[in-house]
């Protein structure tokens, strides 16, 4: 399997250029040349299968030539975790994907792009440094990934008082070889000083710099697996599923579109997004105008400006109508997301995220407006415990921090503020990497 860049497709390099690389030298990002079809037979029978089996056959086209051995003991270890598919109502399905160790979704990529990394790391001379921008969770699950990996750097760049406390926290207290930059600006601002330190010559020779947020094709590509696990643990005959997707950065959705071409039983995606709705527009308009990020409850999801937009965009080729056949989209404001927090609590004693209330808001405005009988399935990609200070607020009452939150939230924080100068970042950063 060859890799090209959203930028330009005949520049092509194999998966473990791309993995090493995060992003093409010309700025673009990777995508696989051809996306495989699995058998009916394959599909069909994922409900006799575990996680870390559908995993293995679900990634296997994509890495190849890696041996089958090396593949299955990095699916095993990494997919160490469940996935369960909580049934709320005959047609309402959620998909608990934050039983990771760091209570969030991105579990699942990080941990598996660490063990690729890890292998591929045995034929390098060069230190490796991980850059990663993150909104929220991004980060302590990269950090919790590769922290005291050998020969490995991780700096992990989040945007000032505009991440919980919780997620600061995990943030900002592993240690060892993962380093926190706080930076005085947005998301997107993080995310430029990233793509500028990958376009930075001097970096490059000191360092094989790499990402490892949903920039880097292989922390994208481990998302498929809970979409063909989550659709083959729906009980019973019905149409197939309407897929919710909590959406900021959209390599979560870009990851269940690939999962759809390859076979996965979906009637479409629901792109839920909040107040930062730059997608949503671009279905109605047909024209994709960045803006600044706004700052939201649902923090992980405030992106004015998607990378993944330019891999959806490839994988439709370019077309706005073909998108629009598969993809709805919906923007739900902090009220809202409050009410649904408070609505999914007292009807179904269940305690959604704030990520999750906005999917939730979604599903409800997609009813209201097609009135079909869809079924759904709502993706959760966060311990609802990590935003407790929210959830407090709208219910009453705090919830218990699970044991391993507990443990991070005794540790001293310990960051390094930046502005968005480059500059200022960079220096910063050869300094606490030398020193």
């Amino acid at each position: 399997m060859k890799y090209y860049s959203t930028n330009n497709k005949n520049l092509r390099v194999s998966f473990r250029e791309a993995v090493l690389s995060g992003i093409a030298p010309d700025g673009g990002l990777y995508m696989p040349e051809i996306i495989p079809v699995l058998p009916d037979a394959l599909i069909g029978g994922m409900d006799r299968m575990a996680l870390d089996e559908i995993a293995g056959e679900v990634i296997r086209p994509f890495v190849q030539p890696m041996d089958d051995q090396i593949l299955n003991r990095i699916v095993r270890e990494s997919i160490s975790f469940p996935a369960p598919l909580i049934k709320l109502t005959d047609r309402l399905s959620i998909l608990e994907l934050w039983h990771g160790p760091t209570l969030a979704f991105k579990d699942f990529g990080a941990r598996f792009l660490a063990g690729m990394l890890g292998e591929f790391l045995q034929q390098e001379k060069k230190d490796i440094l991980i850059l990663v921008a993150t909104s929220g969770d991004t980060g302590s699950a990269v950090a919790g990934g590769f922290y005291g990996m050998p020969g490995i750097k991780v700096g992990l760049l989040y945007p000032h008082g505009k991440v919980s406390w919780i997620q600061e926290k995990q943030l900002t207290t592993t240690g060892g070889n993962v380093l926190a930059f706080e930076v005085n600006g947005s998301f997107d601002d993080c995310q430029m000083l990233v793509k500028k330190a990958f376009a930075d010559g001097e970096l490059a020779r000191k360092y094989y710099l790499t990402s490892a947020n949903s920039i880097n094709i292989c922390r994208l590509l481990p998302q498929m697996f809970y979409y063909f696990y989550g659709v083959s643990r729906m009980d019973g005959a019905g149409n197939p599923p309407t897929i919710c997707v909590p959406s900021g950065n959209f390599g979560n959705l870009t990851a269940g579109i690939i999962s759809w071409k390859m076979g996965l039983p979906a009637e479409g995606f629901i792109a839920a997004v909040n107040a930062n709705r730059v997608f949503a527009d671009y279905l109605t308009s047909g024209v994709y105008q960045p803006k600044p990020a706004v700052q939201t409850l649902s923090n992980a999801m405030d992106v004015g400006d998607p990378s993944n937009f330019h891999r959806i965009s490839d994988l439709f080729g370019g077309g706005v109508e073909e998108i629009r056949r598969l993809i709805k989209s919906y923007s739900i404001s902090d009220k809202e997301t409050r009410a649904g927090i408070r609505e999914v609590h007292d009807k179904y004693d269940y305690r959604i995220d704030p990520h999750g209330a906005v999917g939730y808001q979604a599903i409800k405005k997609d009813r209201t407006e097609h009135n079909g009988d869809s079924r759904y399935i709502l993706l959760e990609t966060a311990h609802p415990a990590k935003f407790n200070d929210v959830m407090e607020d709208v219910l009453g009452v705090p919830l218990e921090y699970p044991e391993r939150l507990a443990e991070s939230l005794k540790k001293q924080k310990s960051a390094i503020s930046v502005g968005k100068d480059y500059k200022d970042f960079k220096d910063n950063l050869i300094r606490v990497i030398s020193g």
